[in-house]
């Protein structure tokens, strides 16, 4: 019998499966696609082109779970962007990111106090983000955990209570208030506040105006590329070369992986879960099951209703997502031409983004709410080949089209019309761009869904959201990874520290195991 089945053999179940095996455990995957990876996949989407279809660039990956898994050895490489984001608007652009000094300078061309209190801005979210890295290795409190609780909740929040006052209060204000809130007490230019602005609408199907919003905004800048902290950056070969180089660590430490082997329901007896049953009739016994799915499609379509206490059953149909992202890879024939842009092709490398303000962004959410999808969406456009020439012919291309928003119930017959939207806002500011398209991969959210089991489309596996963050991630009662079901645990990114490829849920989920049973030892 398997010592723990893991269902997803995502970044998160690889890492957990990983960190399993090596303390002696004996674990086995069942992977319902016929690739390991989830959402962080490189595919030939079409002949001769090749791109990281869904998860698309990286920063949030662990750097202890790199180490551990010996991924540089394994020959994992990341090219940072040159500047962070390009945004290229009618009558000019900013190139942002890099040296601070660098970006003072481009600010300043829009406005000079907005250059002046960017080192102070960027040293407010430094400290921000420090919160946040101490916190993502960490399991959270149980609420029920009584004295153990409060002294993990006050281990954990050292880092916070050590900032000054006024510090505490500007991070506190990331935590809850609006992006345009946050954005509004420090510039004035709305280029400059967009250019900071748009993180907080990645995967977050709702408007920079939105309280709590300004969560999001710091969730992806806490992470890290080369030691260089915030940064961003392509993998060569794609993002499934970090799954693939992650398969490989688990198995070398006896991880058996099992792809085309999908799970019609956990298997529960007496109150506890003993194992998983595939589409095909099979079961797989296990003394634990680990859930690498969203939170949602676990409880609402493998654990049966009556196993579920009825506090468990009442959180998940409170539980939020749907993240409006509609994420597409194109094949070019060429480089797009911007009608704003510096000489040389460094914004080019970097991430090329389509909302010059933070009110298109608000109009953006607000047509999708009214109409389904955004008719000037937001869009994000990176070219990978540009760094990476093993993802298309000689001479041509492929980008990556992250685009806002898309309500994730749009009929399946109108998603035409938001991929229309999509060239549309690419050719106001890159003429000709619809001309170089050779061919395009189109993942909606109900693509999305459908594909690789985000459910609704949602990259982070559901909100994120005050209510469903740390020890409340996914629900109160849960955030610890164990789930109030015997056997049955939780390492997705539903879980803390949340969504982006961390590998941090997977690896937490895995310690909290191995601790649960160094515990269980001493009785």
């Amino acid at each position: 019998m398997l010592d723990a089945v893991i269902i997803g053999a995502g970044h998160n179940g690889l890492t957990c499966a990983f960190y399993l095996a090596r303390s002696g455990m004996k674990v086995g995957i069942v992977e319902a696609r016929d690739v390991i990876g989830g959402a962080a996949i490189t595919e030939e989407f079409a002949p001769g082109y090749r791109n990281s279809t869904a998860s698309y660039t990286v920063s949030l990956l662990q750097p202890k779970i790199i180490a551990d898994m010996a991924l540089p050895g394994r020959g994992y490489r990341v090219i940072e962007r040159p500047v962070s984001n390009y945004l290229p608007f009618e009558g000019g652009y900013l190139a942002i990111g890099g040296e601070v000094s660098a970006s003072q300078k481009a600010v300043a061309q829009h406005s000079e106090k907005d250059a002046e209190a960017l080192p102070e801005y960027y040293a407010m979210l430094e400290d921000a983000a420090d919160v946040l890295r101490a916190l993502a290795l960490k399991i959270p409190p149980d609420p029920e955990g009584g004295l153990r609780s409060l002294i993990d909740i006050a281990l954990q929040t050292k880092d916070f209570a050590k900032l000054p006052v006024e510090r505490q209060a500007a991070v506190l204000q990331l935590f809850t208030r609006s992006a345009r809130e946050v954005l509004d007490d420090w510039f004035e230019s709305d280029i400059v506040k967009a250019a900071f602005g748009f993180d907080a609408c990645v995967g977050n199907y709702a408007s920079p105006d939105t309280p709590g919003s300004a969560y999001v905004l710091l969730h992806h800048v806490f992470g890290e590329v080369n030691g260089n902290k915030g940064s961003w950056g392509h993998v060569i070969g794609g993002m499934g070369e970090i799954t693939q180089m992650m398969g490989e660590a688990a198995r070398e430490n006896g991880v058996d992986i099992r792809c085309g082997a999908p799970v019609k329901q956990v298997i529960m007896e007496r109150g506890k879960a003993v194992g998983v049953q595939l589409d095909n009739g099979e079961e797989i016994r296990a003394k634990r099951v680990i859930a690498n799915l969203g939170p949602k499609p676990l409880f609402d379509r493998l654990v049966p209703a009556a196993e579920q206490p009825q506090f468990l059953q009442s959180a998940m149909r409170s539980y939020r997502g749907g993240s409006g992202s509609l994420r597409m890879n194109v094949a070019l024939s060429g480089l797009p031409e911007f009608t704003h842009a510096p000489v040389g092709d460094s914004h080019l490398r970097s991430g090329i983004i389509m909302a010059p303000s933070l009110d298109y962004m608000d109009r953006a959410y607000q047509q999708a709410r009214q109409n389904g999808f955004s008719t000037e969406p937001i869009v994000e456009m990176l070219i990978p080949s540009l760094v990476d020439d093993s993802l298309a012919p000689v001479g041509h291309h492929v980008a990556s089209l992250f685009c806002q928003h898309v309500d994730p119930d749009l009929p399946e017959e109108r998603e035409g019309e938001a991929v229309a939207a999509v060239f549309a806002t690419i050719e106001r500011h890159a003429p000709g761009f619809g001309d170089l398209v050779l061919h395009r991969q189109v993942h909606t959210p109900r693509a999305l869904e459908r594909k690789f089991g985000l459910w609704r489309g949602d990259i982070f596996h559901g909100r994120m959201s005050l209510d469903q963050l740390w020890s409340a991630r996914p629900a109160m009662g849960l955030g610890s990874y164990r789930t109030p079901l015997d056997g049955l645990w939780l390492c997705g990114a539903g879980t803390h520290p949340g969504g982006g490829v961390t590998g941090a849920p997977g690896h937490n989920c895995a310690h909290a195991i191995v601790k649960s049973k160094s515990w269980l030892r001493r009785f």
